[in-house]
């Protein structure tokens, strides 16, 4: 499994919680930079899902 993945999935679940905060407290910012984060991470996790079925070719 690419560590780009785990990254990914990580800064997705962080960039929710943020996202929610911002919410709860009605803070626009803490909502945008939540909503920036979670969708930088759903990039890096399927980059990271891509190199690993590039691999998974390359090895049959």
């Amino acid at each position: 499994m690419d560590k780009d993945r785990i990254k990914g999935a990580g800064k997705e679940v962080k960039g929710t919680v943020k996202e929610a905060a911002g919410k709860v407290t009605g803070s626009r910012t803490t909502e945008a930079e939540g909503k920036a984060e979670k969708a930088g991470g759903t990039i890096q996790r399927k980059t990271g899902e891509a190199k690993d079925a590039i691999r998974e070719s390359v090895k049959k």
